[in-house]
């Protein structure tokens, strides 16, 4: 019974961080529907896995990945990790 309970207060909880999770400023570099390619980058984020998405924004995040303080960085860093979750499932569908 529990672990009924703990789905569906998960599954709540992905859909509300889904709702919340605004992503429209990213459209401008990387295309309303994610195929655009952001800044001379090769990849294009529609075509990337969940795990290398979720990887790339852990990366932004923590400024490990791409020049210091680069441009995701500051789009990235006020998102905690379930956020990026929802993000990266969102785009990977």
């Amino acid at each position: 019974m529990n672990k009924v309970v703990y789905m569906i207060i998960s599954i709540a909880v992905t859909t509300a961080l889904m709702a919340k999770v605004d992503t429209t400023e990213c459209a401008g570099c990387h295309g309303a529907d994610w195929s655009k390619v952001a800044l001379r980058k090769s990849k294009v984020v529609s075509e990337m896995s969940y795990t290398d998405i979720i990887t790339a924004l852990k990366g932004y995040k923590a400024n490990t990945r791409g020049r210091p303080m680069n441009r995701m960085h500051s789009q990235v860093y006020k998102f905690t990790d379930a956020e990026l979750k929802a993000i990266a499932k969102s785009i990977t569908k």
